[in-house]
């Protein structure tokens, strides 16, 4: 199994971090228009299901929440069309991408990958799984509107912290798949966490986490 997931999919979320960036003086505040999906991967073993408690890894620093809709291939695909990415995914949920925020900063500073502040044990969150069809119905001429045109919120501790419609992604679900299918073959069971909105923030022991997809609970966690 391989857990893929996308970076700065959301123009708010991007402006967002870039703000913060500039407040450190790294980056530039270069446009989003036109440019190819950021796409990294995750450790298998950072999977973390039905409901089991995040550990906050303290010693790595900064652990920030980042709530994404998550989709699971439900077949081999490889160089696939963008019109036909809807056929590889059957399930929907959402999830958590979990970052370790200052160790991000501190080795984007270094030149040196960060896949360790994004593949950590427990750092994909995974709820509920929700057939497609039970959220939405798929037009006949088979363009995928249903999925971009998902409303999801996260609360924590009774407080919404972030909310969108999967509509504001620069980049669309399907958009994602073909693109990744040009490098990466897809197989059965692969998740792909499709990028977060604003309102990213840290995460302490004691935090319960909750997340739906339209009106429908499908993550339910705590933070220990």
């Amino acid at each position: 199994m391989k857990i893929f997931a996308v970076g700065m999919n959301y123009a708010q979320h991007n402006k967002e971090i870039k703000n913060a960036l500039l407040q450190q003086g790294v980056g530039t505040a270069d446009d989003d228009t036109g440019r190819a999906p950021v796409i990294f991967t995750k450790a298998d073993s950072s999977l973390l299901k039905d409901g089991k408690p995040f550990f906050v890894p303290d010693f790595m620093g900064r652990i920030d929440y980042e709530t994404e809709v998550v989709v699971r291939i439900c077949k081999l695909g490889k160089s696939i069309d963008e019109k036909f990415a809807h056929r590889y995914y059957d399930v929907v949920t959402l999830g958590i991408d979990f970052t370790a925020r200052d160790m991000q900063k501190r080795l984007r500073e270094e030149g040196q990958p960060w896949d360790i502040a994004k593949g950590f044990d427990g750092a994909a969150v995974i709820g509920e799984w929700v057939e497609k069809e039970k959220l939405y119905s798929p037009d006949k001429t088979g363009v995928n509107e249903g999925i971009q045109a998902l409303h999801f919120r996260m609360e924590m501790n009774g407080e919404v912290r972030q909310k969108a419609c999967t509509s504001e992604m620069l980049c669309s679900v399907d958009r994602l798949i073909a693109y990744i299918s040009q490098f990466f073959t897809l197989k059965t069971g692969d998740l792909l966490f499709t990028g977060t909105p604003v309102g990213v923030g840290p995460v302490k022991p004691d935090d319960h986490i909750v997340g739906y997809l339209e009106e429908r609970k499908v993550l339910d966690f705590y933070c220990r």
